[in-house]
């Protein structure tokens, strides 16, 4: 088994990975030859939800004894060879190189960010004090991405992670919308979350990127429902109606690829992040991805070339040395540009060249933000390679 795009031949004793169709014989068993018998402490699965989730992740828990094994549903997967879907990708850290601590957050519609502040810090200190040896730290997040918790949760966690970087996605159930799922050593979750906290002697480096600037066309949240993710007026009128008006397009021909060429942007702490619109709701309402608020000002975005923009943004990651791969979590929404601008080939291209495995998101984390329309991930380089 060769290691995941790396020069080096001892890549594949530093990570593994595989990848088969959700409806092989026997998927699990093909994941767990593909990945030989290196020792393992973390093993994510990204699993299409054509799959039958549960019964896999309890195998993979049996199949990987000595590992964590999380997993979660998704909207699309990257593979080897780019975008592809009915997959299972599955990525390995070996135990040699990265030690693990996972911590899953149950019940979220009843969480409590004191008490998982306190948690996290103390999992943080215990991960320090197993794997003092080792310099470099980052978290992974799985979580539910119906759950509507991903802000609150993700700003728990940025305070009490302190100064470990955190990427992480939010689960998916392709475009239905129905159902995402969880899953942690066996144990399948709804309305949870899992995050995943390794320190590793592998320098790495957690990042985020989108190919949108913002414009000089701006709106104002008049009505909405946070609780819900729902705005209903925009400019003190209908917010479907508005936002169209500002677009020049009709109400009606609204829709996911609108959406996705049009996002609208918030500024965070001196940048701009997307605040990317779900679906219109039958009343003229929109839903959005993540957190939305009354008085927000809201601010239409324009794209630059996708594929050139995600080929420079990858290739920064490569200026000293290419990475042994590069986890990512990657928005729905960019895969429905890339399937509207039909551009899938050139995209895959550019993520398999650049070693790229993860899962397409109802939406992604970095540090203490939730973010639409976006790719967070991590590259992880060579132990003695220095830092990229």
């Amino acid at each position: 088994m060769e290691g995941i795009a790396s020069p080096s031949a001892d890549a594949g004793a530093i990570l593994r990975r595989a990848q088969v169709r959700h409806d092989a014989p026997d998927p699990i068993a093909a994941i767990r030859a593909e990945m030989g018998d290196t020792a393992l402490s973390l093993v994510l699965f990204f699993v299409t939800p054509e799959a039958d989730f549960e019964p896999l992740m309890v195998e993979a828990a049996q199949r990987f004894p000595g590992a964590h094994c999380v997993g979660c549903t998704t909207a699309g997967e990257i593979g080897e060879d780019g975008y592809t879907s009915g997959e299972i990708v599955a990525i390995g850290f070996a135990a040699d190189h990265f030690h693990a601590i996972v911590q899953v957050i149950e019940n979220l519609r009843d969480f409590t960010p004191h008490t998982f502040v306190s948690q996290s810090v103390r999992a943080r200190a215990r991960l320090a004090g197993e794997a003092s040896d080792w310099p470099n730290e980052f978290a992974f997040l799985a979580v539910d991405g119906l759950s509507m918790k991903e802000d609150e949760l993700v700003a728990a966690l940025a305070a009490g992670l302190g100064p470990m970087p955190l990427f992480g996605g939010s689960a998916a159930d392709g475009e239905r919308y129905a159902e995402t799922l969880i899953a942690c050593d066996g144990a399948v979750l709804r309305n949870a979350a899992v995050v995943c906290m390794l320190r590793t002697d592998c320098p790495v480096r957690v990042f985020r990127l989108d190919h949108f600037h913002p414009t000089e066309r701006r709106m104002v949240v008049t009505e909405a429902d946070p609780a819900r993710r729902v705005v209903r007026r925009i400019n003190a009128e209908v917010a479907a109606q508005e936002y169209a008006r500002i677009l020049g397009k009709p109400p009606e021909g609204l829709a996911a690829s609108t959406f996705a060429a049009n996002p609208v942007v918030v500024r965070i702490g001196g940048q701009h992040h997307v605040r990317a619109i779900q679906k219109v709701e039958e009343n003229g309402d929109l839903r959005f991805f993540s957190a939305i608020d009354e008085g927000l000002v809201l601010t239409l975005a324009e794209s630059e070339d996708m594929t050139a923009h995600l080929e420079a943004e990858l290739g920064q990651l490569s200026v000293d040395q290419p990475p042994l791969a590069i986890l990512a979590c990657d928005c729905i929404l960019r895969r429905t540009e890339v399937n509207q601008k039909q551009i899938g080939r050139q995209v895959s291209r550019i993520l398999a060249a650049h070693g790229v495995l993860g899962f397409s998101t109802y939406g992604e984390q970095i540090n203490g933000l939730h973010v639409n329309q976006t790719m967070t991930g991590v590259a992880i380089y060579r132990p003695d390679g220095g830092e990229p």
